[in-house]
């Protein structure tokens, strides 16, 4: 599994950017003054760097609630809040993310973006037990400390002098980390001794500086511009569609575009699946509408599935019988719409709604069903 979030992670890293904003922003260099800030925290509280004076060392760690290498620190660094509360050492997160600068193709490993909103679900869901605060609307305190990518840690001295920057330590993994450079910088500190290493590399997703937006503007028109289709089914070949024989995840909406809740919710469900496509999951669709009703009935709930961008694999019962598709599905659905399931590899059933979803739930399911499935 870590090898996998590496990859991702190091793709974001990596990749060359075509923004010369973001190439003029450099991390802060070793010795120069914390930069002072002004920022809103998820504790509806607007926070200074005044406010950790007292503290005889400052540890700020840039870091966001989408990357999974920055997921894969948060308990390392409630561990470190914990460890070193009664040394003194005061730790701040800042999330420097521009939340419209976030392709859904990059939130694969997440239930929610990077908006100050989501970062106050995220420290609520993850217990966090440090400030976390929120530079994504103008990024000017991101721009002056210059992180990296997601987690960048800087460490300050009492005079607020940088004396360190760059990961936490050696490998997203836990069991092989053999080199803690946070840790070792900080013993340093508090003991009056030089710091072994003041400057190391991170890893983690790319900063989403603004500029990025126009990127994610022309990746959500090619997006957009993905062929809708639709193919009629009858129930004995929906019912083998269900056995999932995939290894991906799968999402299945029963729909009509008569269902005033089904049109509320499929923009939902269409986002859903452009967030994590990329990994192994799927999206079908099935309308119930009922084609005997005449031939302008297929053309509706084509123009509707085009009109909602629904590039997936899209279905409508070609004949009208409802109560087979009721047998087909073991009686799972009943037909009522909208209902929503998830299905595992080999067709265990592991979330059933009927009725609108609610996203929060049905993403952070996806993500644990995934995370379980890389095991």
């Amino acid at each position: 599994m870590w090898n996998q979030v590496f990859l991702v992670a190091a793709c974001f890293l990596f990749v060359t950017s075509v923004f010369s904003a973001e190439e003029e922003i450099k991390p802060l260099a070793i010795g120069s003054l914390a930069p002072d800030f002004d920022l809103p925290g998820v504790d509806d509280q607007s926070h200074q760097l005044a406010e950790y004076s007292d503290a005889p060392v400052l540890v700020i760690i840039f870091t966001c609630n989408h990357c999974p290498t920055a997921q894969a620190y948060e308990g390392r660094i409630k561990k470190l809040v914990t460890d070193y509360k009664e040394k003194g050492v005061a730790i701040v997160a800042i999330s420097p993310n521009h939340p419209e600068a976030l392709r859904l193709n990059e939130m694969g490993y997440t239930d929610v973006g990077d908006s100050l909103e989501e970062c106050k679900i995220r420290a609520e869901d993850h217990e966090f037990n440090f400030p976390y605060l929120y530079d994504g609307e103008t990024q000017e305190t991101s721009k002056k400390y210059g992180p990296r990518a997601t987690p960048h840690i800087f460490i300050f001295d009492k005079e607020r002098k940088l004396q360190y920057e760059g990961g936490f330590d050696d490998s997203d993994n836990p069991e092989r980390v053999k080199k803690h450079y946070v840790r070792d910088a900080l013993d340093a500190l508090l003991a009056g001794k030089p710091i072994p290493e003041n400057n190391t590399p991170t890893r983690g997703c790319s900063i989403k500086w603004a500029a990025k937006r126009e990127s994610v503007k022309e990746w959500m028109t090619q997006v957009r511009a993905e062929p809708v289709t639709l193919e009629k089914t009858d129930a004995p070949t929906f019912a083998q569609l269900l056995k999932n024989n995939s290894d991906k995840l799968l999402m299945v909406n029963f729909f009509a575009t008569w269902c005033g809740p089904c049109q509320i919710e499929f923009p939902e469900l269409v986002t859903i699946f452009r967030m994590y496509r990329h990994r192994k999951f799927d999206f079908v669709t099935l309308s119930v509408d009922d084609l005997t009703e005449g031939p302008g009935v297929e053309k509706d709930v084509l123009a509707f599935l085009q009109d909602q961008e629904s590039s997936s694999r899209n279905f409508v019962v070609a004949d009208g019988n409802l109560d087979a598709f009721v047998e087909a599905t073991g009686r799972v659905w009943m037909g009522g719409i909208p209902m929503t399931l998830l299905i595992r590899p080999g067709g265990e059933i592991v979330y059933k709604q009927l009725g609108m979803i609610d996203s929060l739930e049905l993403r952070r399911k996806i993500v644990e069903l995934l995370q379980e499935e890389q095991k």
